[in-house]
């Protein structure tokens, strides 16, 4: 369950974008429908997301990794974009209380494309995540 989080976490990085144009805004679901983000503004051409829903699973699974509550913590820290449609940031995974590197790229209006890295090149995971209507 922990890899499931962390590539949740990773994902959901590439949810929080800067807010320039063509960025991702919006509440945004990862595949398992178990979190909704949404992300703001957080300084200059800087965004950061925090989670606003999750599943009863979900939250047990934060809270047993970092004792933290799900709802409100901020995921995704300082994303940057590095070129149109790929940012850049920090991803903050409860359920193994690390944060790494994240970056996520914008396939179209509705999809968005997360990966992420536990260790440089290893234990890289990727999600596809769906903007919520």
């Amino acid at each position: 369950m922990r890899a499931q989080t962390l590539v949740l976490a990773l994902i959901a990085a590439a949810i929080a974008a800067p807010a320039t144009a063509g960025a991702p805004a919006g509440v945004w679901a990862n595949p398992s429908n178990s979190v909704h983000v949404t992300f703001k503004r957080c300084g200059d051409d800087v965004m950061c997301g925090r989670v606003i829903w999750a599943s009863e699973k979900a939250k047990a699974d934060a809270e047993r990794g970092s004792g933290e509550r799900l709802i409100g913590t901020e995921m995704f820290r300082d994303f940057v974009e590095e070129a149109p449609g790929e940012w850049r940031g920090e991803v903050y995974i409860p359920d193994i209380d690390k944060t790494l590197s994240g970056t996520i790229t914008r396939i179209d209006a509705r999809t968005l494309r997360g990966e992420g890295c536990l260790f440089g090149s290893l234990g890289c995971q990727s999600q596809t995540w769906k903007r919520v209507k």
